[in-house]
């Protein structure tokens, strides 16, 4: 009777590791889905306001996507968001995480959109496996009309890197100084 109880017991134990374990797949294939359908739904918000873009996107080495929401109370504030990276060439997905930290005067709440477009492969996988830190206000960036009509609207972050900005409606009054790193996710990939 033992025996039979103990043999219950572990195939009952193997079951519930296995739903666990399919529970927890299925948790982040949805997260993964999630972050795909806000990638598309920015893209095609970039693609309207500015339809020179999608050439921009879709014809470099590679391009990131993210959603950010970021707090200021005071002189302090932070902020944080997701998104996924794609090479072009391989069409190969990498999902990311963002941390922002500001140091400044002011109040409120921003959510934005931030999609990054790499001219280079090296630029692009170094922004993947490196991650990346941006220090400086990177909206405050002038933007060139040396790429042509593809890049009107983004600002040159760095050499080889250029970033569009779209933000919802909301109020956010802020003198500031930002640090954020962009990182590969642990759990989504």
């Amino acid at each position: 009777m033992k025996t039979k109880l103990k043999s219950l017991l572990v195939a009952a134990l193997v079951c519930a590791l296995g739903v666990a374990a399919y529970a927890a797949d299925s948790k982040i294939a949805q997260k993964q889905k999630d972050i795909r359908n806000m990638a598309d739904a920015t893209l095609q918000r970039l693609y309207k306001a500015q339809p020179n873009a999608k050439l921009a996107v879709e014809g470099r080495a590679g391009y990131a996507v993210f959603s950010n929401l970021g707090v200021k109370i005071l002189i302090a504030g932070s902020g944080n968001g997701k998104g996924m990276a794609v090479d072009n060439k391989t069409k190969k997905e990498t999902f990311m995480k963002m941390l922002e930290l500001q140091a400044g005067l002011g109040m409120g709440v921003k959510k934005f959109s931030v999609i990054f477009v790499f001219d280079t492969e090296k630029a692009f996988d170094s922004f993947v496996n490196s991650g990346w830190q941006f220090g400086g206000q990177a909206t405050a960036a002038a933007t060139t009309g040396t790429q042509g009509g593809a890049m009107a609207g983004a600002a040159s972050v760095s050499d080889g890197v250029w970033m569009y900005q779209l933000t919802d409606k909301g109020l956010a009054l802020e003198l500031t100084a930002k640090s954020t790193k962009y990182y590969k996710d642990g759990d989504l990939n």
